[in-house]
This record gives C-alpha cells, sequence and structure tokens, in this order.
C-alpha cells in the first residue's frame, strides 16, 4: 500500500544560530519550486534480508533513469538503516532484520521513517514503513515459581495477588487471557487497567483446612490470542497456616504522584501506608511492586518496611510520561492487599535542537534563477511543548531565503540572481 502527498508554497519564519562565530541571521521566504512527497507502505516484521518493501519508482512516478541521473539515495538519522533503495530496479528491500519489539516496544503503530532525495532538480520524498506484528512472542512470567503461606483462618473472599506475564507482542498477539488450574480452593479473577493491561488475583473460595491439606499445588498460565496460540505459566505453591485474621488494608485505593525527569537516584516520591488489624507479627506489613513492568523495574524503588517510593534510575520523559504501578502489602500470615500508584513524569528541557544538512547544491551559479533550491535541513527537538519549539534566524543580507517545506524540513532557496 502506498499513499502520496504533495506539498507547495507558503511562508515561514525561520531562524539558524551559527557558531563559533554566533552569527544572528533572518529572513522570511514565499515560494519555492520545489517536489515533496509522502509515501507508506506495511510490511510484516522479521522479513528476510532483500523482501521488497515496495516500488518507489512506480508509487512516485519516476522512471529509473531520473533515479540514476539523481543520484537517488537515503538519507536517515537513524542508527540502523533498514531498508535499501535499488536504484537499477526502482523498488525498496530490507537490508536488517527488523524486529517490532525491539525497534517499538509496547508502542503501536510501529513504523520507522526516512527521506530519499534526488538531485538536479532537488526532490525529497518522505517514505514511512509501518511493521506488522506477528505472533512470535510468547507470554513469560519473571519468575518460575510463587509461594504464599496463608493461615487456614483465611475468610473466603481473601485475596492474594498474582504476578502478571509480560508479552512483548501487541494487540491480539499479546497478553489476552489467564487460566488457573482447577482446585478445591481458590478461583481466578482478572482486572484491566485503564491502559488495557490485566493483573489477576487468586481469591479463596472454600475454607483451606490444613489439616487435611497442609500444602497445595496450583499453576497459573497466561495465553495470548494468537493463531497459533501462545502460552507460558508458573507454579504456585501454597502452604497454610494457622490463624490470621485480617488481611492489611491500604488507606487509599489510588495514589498520585509526580516526579520531574531526571531527577536523581533516590529522590523522595511519595509513601503508601497500610494498616493491619491483627496483633504481633500477623500484623507486620511489608510492602512491595506487585507488578512492574519490565521497562519500570530500574526506575523506582520502595521500602518494605515504610512504604517510601523513590528514584532508582534514570527516568525519561520523552520514552515515559507515566506509570501505572501496583503496590502490594503483604503480613506474616501471607494475606495481601493491593493499590494502584499513578506517577506523572514532568518535562525538563534536556534536548537542544539538531539540524542535519539533507541535501547542498555548491557551487551556486551567479545567474541562477530566484527560487531556486540550493539545500534542504531537517531540523529537531525531542522535547515536548514550549521546550520542543525552535526558533531559527539566518542573515538577511545574504542573497537566501528559508521555505518550510515538510514538518521539520526547510528549504534553503535563492532570493535574487
Amino acid at each position: 500500500m502506498a499513499v502520496k502527498d504533495f506539498y507547495r508554497n507558503g511562508c515561514v519564519q525561520w531562524r539558524v544560530f551559527f557558531q563559533p562565530q554566533w552569527q544572528v541571521l533572518f529572513f522570511i521566504s514565499c515560494y519555492i519550486p520545489f517536489t515533496i512527497s509522502q509515501i507508506r507502505y506495511s510490511i510484516p516484521e522479521e522479513m528476510s534480508k532483500g523482501s521488497l518493501i515496495g516500488n518507489v519508482a512506480q508509487d512516485l512516478g519516476l522512471d529509473i533513469k531520473r533515479l540514476r541521473m539523481g543520484r537517488a539515495r537515503i538519507v536517515t538519522g537513524e542508527s540502523t538503516q533498514y531498508a535499501e533503495l535499488r536504484t537499477d530496479k526502482g523498488i525498496l528491500v530490507v537490508s536488517e532484520r527488523i524486529d517490532r519489539e525491539q525497534l517499538c516496544g509496547d508502542i503501536t503503530p510501529c513504523s520507522f521513517s526516512f527521506e530519499i532525495i534526488l538531485e538536479n532538480p532537488i526532490e525529497l520524498h518522505q517514505v514511512t514503513v509501518e511493521i506488522i506484528d506477528v505472533n512470535d512472542n510468547s507470554p513469560v512470567f519473571e519468575k518460575s515459581k510463587i509461594h504464599f503461606e496463608i493461615s487456614e483462618s483465611a475468610t473466603t473472599g481473601s485475596r492474594f495477588a498474582l504476578e502478571s506475564a509480560y508479552d512483548a507482542d501487541v494487540e491480539l498477539n499479546s497478553l489476552q487471557n489467564y487460566v488457573l488450574t482447577r482446585n478445591n480452593y481458590f478461583v481466578l479473577k482478572q482486572h484491566s487497567n485503564p491502559d488495557g493491561s490485566r493483573y489477576v488475583e487468586m481469591v479463596l473460595d472454600k475454607a483451606l483446612d490444613r489439616e487435611e491439606h497442609p500444602n497445595l499445588s496450583l499453576m497459573l498460565i497466561a495465553v495470548d490470542g494468537g493463531n497459533p496460540q501462545r502460552s507460558g505459566s508458573v507454579n504456585i505453591d501454597v502452604t497454610v497456616l494457622d490463624a490470621n485474621d485480617n488481611a492489611p488494608e491500604f488507606n487509599q485505593t489510588i495514589y498520585s504522584a509526580y516526579v520531574i525527569e531526571n531527577a536523581p537516584k533516590g529522590t523522595y516520591i511519595t509513601t503508601v501506608n497500610a494498616t493491619d488489624a491483627d496483633s504481633g507479627s500477623n500484623g507486620h506489613i511489608t510492602f512491595s511492586f506487585s507488578d512492574l513492568k519490565e521497562h519500570s523495574r530500574d526506575m523506582f524503588s520502595i521500602d518494605e518496611n515504610t512504604g517510601l517510593v523513590s528514584v532508582l534510575g534514570n527516568i525519561d520523559f520523552e520514552k515515559e510520561k507515566r506509570f501505572e504501578i501496583r503496590v502490594k502489602a503483604t503480613d506474616q500470615g501471607g494475606l495481601t492487599s493491593t493499590s494502584k500508584l499513578v506517577i506523572e513524569v514532568g518535562d525538563v528541557n534536556d534536548n537542544a535542537p539538531v539540524i542535519n544538512l539533507m541535501s547542498l547544491s555548491s557551487p551556486v551559479a551567479e545567474d541562477v534563477a530566484p527560487g531556486t533550491t540550493i539545500a534542504v535541513l531537517n531540523i529537531k527537538d525531542f522535547d515536548s511543548g514550549r521546550n520542543g519549539q525552535v526558533a531559527c534566524f539566518i542573515n538577511e543580507n545574504l542573497p537566501f531565503n528559508i521555505k518550510s517545506s515538510l514538518t521539520n524540513y526547510y528549504n534553503l532557496i535563492t532570493d535574487f540572481p
């Protein structure tokens, strides 16, 4: 599938800072005879090297001779170039292994973009390749075994938070359901977070009898929605104890907190609190994270005795703007309760604008026609909001103007002969 959009004309004010002279330059332009287009393809991940992505010559209405004479080439700011342009055939092919999970993680839709530039005259064509997920990952649990110590006096309806599985695939190929092996004492309850992820609890359905069954062995199975279906499992061992009548209770069902990106290790975020009506060791509570996603495990820590949550690793707003974490309180009798902690991340201006010269026609003839494109520049700032807005200047005494041709792209054109 290919989609093209063409842009022409318009006005833009652009400012550029040059070093080391620190000259400040400024100008405005309103016209340029310059062709820009966008084209989009969709391919599945894990295609073999050399596999066809699309026929760009056909989709852009270019002949093979134009590609060769215009020195058509791919330019990209990415560290890995996944596509190769074969100008002798006018096609794009896969040049490197494309793993959707490695490229985009949980983000959907997943795509990468690059530009094809031709010269004499200059043309800029932006290409976006969407990567379709295939079911190449099974749900996995971080641990191979979960162990509970539960009092035989635990009341029916008592809940025990279980570890969630992680599936690197997305949408239908991702984790869809949990199953608990058949038993006489526990049933499974599944819950959905606002982001669509699931967490599960094991609920006591029948009173335990330590004299009859001092130990129980169960299995939690996680299944995805792919075809064929994939699954993963974790063993659950239950040791039945005597007498613990009350489960811990959090004083809030949801905790909200805020932290700025790049906050140093040890920065205080919030404190969660729970109480237990039991006395002695059965009333002693420890805190832990119940369902921390893989990419968040090294970012936050919780004091098991006080419930204080602090920064552990580097938090990057550009990668994650919000975290939702399940916090678990466990007493010495094995009873648990959970609450949700929502951490909002604040942006700081920690990224400088980056200017890339994409193409340059040099030298420039002194009788060149006004409005001729002599260079294409790309400017990016990865911060958000006002921190990501860029102001540019160019010397008003120079015979050039700047024209915005495409998002983040600018053309340097002649102003007068």
